[in-house]
């Protein structure tokens, strides 16, 4: 008797007197069913929780990695800030305060008579504020030879105060030469004077 012949004289009420490879061949087929129930109602759910959860990973793996990039260039970035306030503090220290401006203006006018020039003109012009800074314009006028007046221009730029030559114009004069420029040095605020630019401003603004 065949397999097929077997099959068709089963008892379905009596599983127990089954053939044993029908028996066989039915457990395969339940657990078969199983397996594909179990995927389809039980694992799908957890295949795409499996899913998110690997998701969540990388994107906090990724966010990992940038914070300990940030970490490892904290110090850096420390250190750099520390260079630019000392940098900026250097560059503060160029600038007279209120009460050293009288002492510039002497500078650069001894500055001019030192190399022998002779001063046609030296007129300081008000000042103008450009934020935390002041700037202060000054006319002047020298005569004398070529090279004193490029001394002249050398020594300003040693002073150790930041003076800036500026609209230079050059022209004979005499048996010299006539210098005709703006000299424009700068100072900081003190705090009583930021207070005052702050309260203008916010009188402004209303």
């Amino acid at each position: 008797m065949n397999f097929i012949e077997e099959l068709k004289n089963v008892d379905p009420q009596k599983p127990g007197t089954w053939p044993w490879l029908i028996k066989l061949a039915s457990f395969a087929g339940i657990l078969l069913v199983v397996v594909v129930g179990g995927a389809l109602f039980v694992w799908q759910g957890q295949l795409e929780m499996l899913s998110q959860v690997k998701q969540e990973e990388e994107t906090l793996r990724v966010a990992f990695l940038e914070k300990k990039k940030e970490a490892i260039n904290l110090d850096i970035i420390k250190k750099q800030l520390i260079d630019t306030q000392q940098s900026f503090g250097a560059l503060l220290k160029q600038l007279p305060s209120k009460s050293e401006m009288d002492a510039l203006l002497t500078d650069i006018n001894q500055a001019g008579l030192g190399r022998g020039l002779q001063f046609d003109l030296f007129r300081p012009g008000g000042e103008v504020a450009t934020g935390v800074f002041t700037e202060q314009p000054i006319s002047i006028r020298v005569t004398g030879s070529y090279d004193d007046l490029g001394n002249f221009a050398s020594d300003i730029s040693l002073l150790p105060r930041i003076v800036t030559l500026n609209d230079v114009s050059i022209s004979p004069s005499g048996g010299g030469l006539s210098m005709d420029a703006t000299a424009k040095t700068y100072r900081y605020l003190d705090e009583g004077e930021l207070a005052a630019q702050k309260r203008a401003q916010k009188k402004g603004a209303k």
